[in-house]
């Protein structure tokens, strides 16, 4: 048998419900055997920055493996964007956005296979001031229930019971945030807008039906930017329910942007907290969105 370049697989043991399964590592290693390649598995511990590990692990493998959920995938994919490896997901968390927009099986078995196969596809990413995102960032009302639900957990509450909770604790209290958007660098409204969110996707989001928060395509070479300047936070609820049912986007609620580059102020606020991929962190303002099309490496089924 030919000599295959080699792959890494880094593996987040606390992705969904992986930390109940502690021989994790093992099944891979034999999915991968049976699929005919050799991987060397690296194992996340806690607090290890997963894009400085795939990027050492991309100076020596032609395809990087991120088993995880999107926030493992996105990490992993900003180590290995500036390298000639591609980037492999095992798509081990709970909701497996980006794995399922770019079309990689849920399945085990079959998520193996096609990342051992290398069939490789250029997709656009994101970035915000220095960081990258594979899904999208936002600012508004989700970094700060992303913050509340991580305190509740801390507490000992499980991931979706905190989720709920934090929601209902920020949907009550939330009074939006002032954002002036410049785009392309020419300012598209001299007024302001209060907002409950601002919603930064990589590539146009479905808003209405059963599709509500995928991607049909992540080639567009464009960002969309996603708010809602008529609405208060505790309509939220009942906009998702009209999402549910195919009417948002005739509800006249939102205001959606699409641009290669973007900047977002914020009304006396010099840093302010953001989220990308589910992943919060507090950034200096004015926030810089660009579109990079094409720029990273994915490994996805043929055809």
């Amino acid at each position: 048998m030919p000599h295959s370049p080699p792959i890494v697989v880094i593996l987040n043991p606390t992705s969904g419900t992986i930390s109940a399964k502690p021989h994790k590592d093992a099944e891979l290693r034999d999915l991968f055997r049976d699929a005919g390649r050799d991987v060397e598995i690296i194992t996340l511990a806690p607090g290890t920055n997963a894009a400085g590990v795939a990027r050492d692990a991309a100076a020596r493998a032609s395809i990087v493996v991120a088993a995880g959920g999107d926030g493992t995938v996105s990490g992993v994919a900003a180590g290995t964007l500036e390298s000639p490896a591609a980037l492999g997901v095992i798509p081990l968390g709970t909701l497996n956005h980006f794995a399922k927009d770019v079309g990689i099986p849920l399945g085990l078995r079959e998520a193996v296979a096609t990342a051992a196969a290398g069939h490789v596809q250029h997709v656009d990413v994101g970035r915000v001031n220095d960081r990258l995102f594979i899904n999208n960032s936002s600012v508004g009302l989700y970094p700060d229930i992303v913050q509340e639900r991580e305190a509740l957990r801390r507490r000992g509450h499980r991931k979706w019971a905190a989720m709920l909770i934090a929601t209902a604790r920020v949907l009550r209290r939330y009074r939006g945030v002032t954002v002036a958007i410049d785009v392309g660098g020419e300012v598209r409204t001299r007024r302001t807008w209060r907002t409950p969110f601002v919603f930064v996707g990589n590539n146009e989001y479905t808003i209405d039906g059963l599709r509500i928060g995928g991607r049909a395509r992540l080639d567009q070479g464009r960002l969309f930017v996603y708010l809602t300047p008529r609405a208060h936070a505790r309509d939220l609820p009942a906009l998702v329910a009209k999402a549910l049912i195919g009417r948002a986007s005739q509800s006249g609620a939102f205001e959606i942007v699409d641009a290669t580059d973007l900047t977002i102020a914020t009304r006396r606020a010099p840093a302010i907290r953001v989220s990308f991929d589910g992943e919060v962190e507090k950034m200096s303002t004015p926030l810089r969105y660009r579109a990079c099309p094409g720029a990273l490496r994915v490994v996805v089924p043929q055809g």
